[in-house]
């Protein structure tokens, strides 16, 4: 077992199925993947997330064979992608639109691709209905695409590129064109149907909740580089970057400048806070250098009076916006005049209408050293 894994993750191989190596892509003068190290586990559902643009479904595709590296290498299973097209490759790709023949049954979609590698008629059949079997479709191999949901037809499209057995399976922003409830059901679906089969997962989205939800590990990209690859927990409580921090969850980030940082503690002092705050943190920041706090909003208590606790940091505000989301409420609290609000995140835990804080309240809100990172950049 890694020494990465966090609970309830599933077990993969320490051996890589994939190796890249110095990998770039330009295109003239654009870049877009540049200079990419990269590995990935045999049997661990990787995710590749980042904004549009950064680089990352040109990274897939490279993977693939359908796009060429101007420079790098990569290897699959040992072996050098160089000189392989893509149809030799041992991965299979499910496109964002799906690409099922609308023409064909459902039992010939999926067992199209052996037919074309010349498996015979019967044989390529009964594989193609033990895939429907797999992903829950059993039964369904007469029916057009016509005749299926949106998450049905995405079924049929993972079961065609199960069917011939892959070492990686790649998935191109796999849940983009269906609803946010079917999304999030296929999400659970996708986890389990990959720990059933065993194979390697690489899914590309810009979507963070579910890269957090799906992977077991997540490279976080942004202008073609990769910025941090961690498991999802660590990603969200001990971010490299400033970049990450902001674009995994929800996130305070207060500039200021380090006071001290020595003895495993930081002290940073920033005009938003009205007072120095110190983090418990190991960091290499000198002295006098800037530094970016970044604070979980659901990290900080909020109430009328000031915590007890002296170890706790402190700071003083007034609400000046309420969110209300159901299952939590966002509150936005301004400290400073001309220094953006903090964002304060509470569980909805009482069923009541009327809310702890309101409109122009003055609260206090606090949190412990443990709490938040402190980034150079």
């Amino acid at each position: 077992m890694s020494t990465e894994q966090e609970v309830g993750e599933t077990p993969v191989g320490e051996t890589p199925i994939i190796e890249i190596a110095g990998l770039s892509k330009h295109y003239g003068s654009v870049t877009a993947v540049d200079d990419v190290d990269l590995t990935i586990r045999r049997g661990e559902f990787f995710a590749l997330l980042g904004p549009s643009g950064c680089g990352k479904t040109t990274l897939l595709r490279m993977l693939a064979g359908l796009e060429l590296p101007t420079a790098g290498t990569i290897r699959i299973d040992g072996q050098d992608m160089s000189a392989v097209p893509a149809n030799r490759r041992p991965v299979n790709m499910v496109f964002q639109s799906y690409a099922v023949f609308p023409h064909m049954t459902v039992r010939d979609n999926v067992a199209y691709g052996l037919k074309v590698d010349g498996v015979p008629r019967q044989e390529a059949y009964r594989r193609a209905e033990e895939a429907l079997e797999l992903v829950k479709l059993g039964g369904y191999g007469p029916r057009r695409p016509d005749q299926l949901s949106g998450g049905q037809r995405q079924r049929v499209a993972l079961a065609r590129a199960l069917v011939k057995r892959p070492k990686v399976l790649l998935l191109d922003e796999p849940l983009s064109a269906l609803d946010a409830k079917l999304r999030e059901q296929m999400r659970f679906e996708l986890v389990n149907l990959q720990e059933s089969v065993g194979i390697t997962f690489v899914v590309v989205t810009h979507d963070q909740d579910e890269a957090l939800s799906m992977a077991s590990r997540i490279a976080v990209m942004d202008h073609g580089r990769v910025q941090q690859t961690a498991p999802p927990a660590e990603l969200y409580e001990f971010p490299r970057t400033k970049f990450v921090a902001d674009f995994i969850g929800s996130v305070n980030l207060i500039e200021g400048t380090v006071e001290a940082s020595d003895d495993g503690l930081v002290r940073l002092s920033a005009p938003a806070l009205q007072v120095p705050v110190e983090i418990e943190q190991a960091s290499g920041l000198p002295a006098g250098s800037t530094g970016w706090l970044a604070l979980r909003p659901e990290k900080v208590d909020i109430s009328r009076e000031p915590p007890d606790d002296a170890g706790r940091n402190t700071v003083a505000g007034t609400v000046e916006e309420i969110t209300y989301l159901g299952d939590v409420s966002i509150f936005h609290v301004r400290l400073t005049a001309d220094q953006p609000l903090i964002k304060v995140t509470i569980a909805n835990l009482d069923r009541v209408t009327r809310r702890p804080f309101t409109w122009g309240d003055r609260v206090h809100l606090s949190w412990a050293p443990t709490c938040g990172v402190v980034l150079a950049q």
